[in-house]
C-alpha cells in the first residue's frame, strides 16, 4: 500500500549521495516542499565547482520530475503559524524550515521522512514522522 510522504531535505541529498535504498520508497507517493527545493539549491550555489554544481542540478531536475512540490498556501500558513505558537508556548525552538515541511505534512496529511533527530517532528502536534534509513 502506497504511504504518502513527504521528505526532509536530508533525504534528497541522501538520495544524491546514494546512501538510503531507493527501492524502499518505490510504491510511495513522495511531496517535498518548496523550501526544501529552495534548501537543495543552496547546495548547488555553494558547490566547490561549477561541475559539482551542473551535476547537482542535474540530479534535482531528475527528482522533481517524479516528486510533486508543495508550494506553500494560506492553509500551509495557518498550520505554520500554529506550529510556531507552539514551539514559542513550550520553549522548544525549531528550524524555521523544518517548520514549514512540518506543516505542509499536516496540512497534506503525509508522514515526514527525516534523518534530522534534532529536528524532532513526532513532537509537533498533528505531525507523524518517521526516521529515514
Amino acid at each position: 500500500m502506497a504511504r504518502e510522504l513527504i521528505f526532509d531535505t536530508n533525504l534528497l541529498i541522501a538520495y544524491e549521495r546514494g546512501t538510503i535504498p531507493r527501492e524502499k520508497f518505490d510504491d510511495d507517493e513522495i511531496a517535498i516542499g518548496a523550501i526544501t527545493v529552495a534548501e537543495f539549491r543552496v547546495g548547488i550555489e555553494l558547490a566547490d565547482t561549477p561541475e559539482r554544481a551542473a551535476e547537482r542540478a542535474r540530479i534535482l531536475a531528475a527528482m522533481l520530475s517524479s516528486l510533486d512540490v508543495l508550494d506553500y498556501t494560506e492553509a500551509t500558513a495557518a498550520e505554520h503559524g500554529q506550529l510556531l505558537a507552539h514551539v514559542r508556548r513550550t520553549g522548544r525552538p525549531r528550524g524555521a524550515h523544518d517548520l514549514i515541511i512540518a506543516a505542509h505534512a499536516v496540512e497534506s496529511r503525509r508522514v515526514v521522512v527525516s534523518r534530522d533527530a534534532a529536528a524532532r517532528f513526532g513532537d509537533l502536534p498533528g505531525v507523524v514522522a518517521d526516521e529515514a534509513p
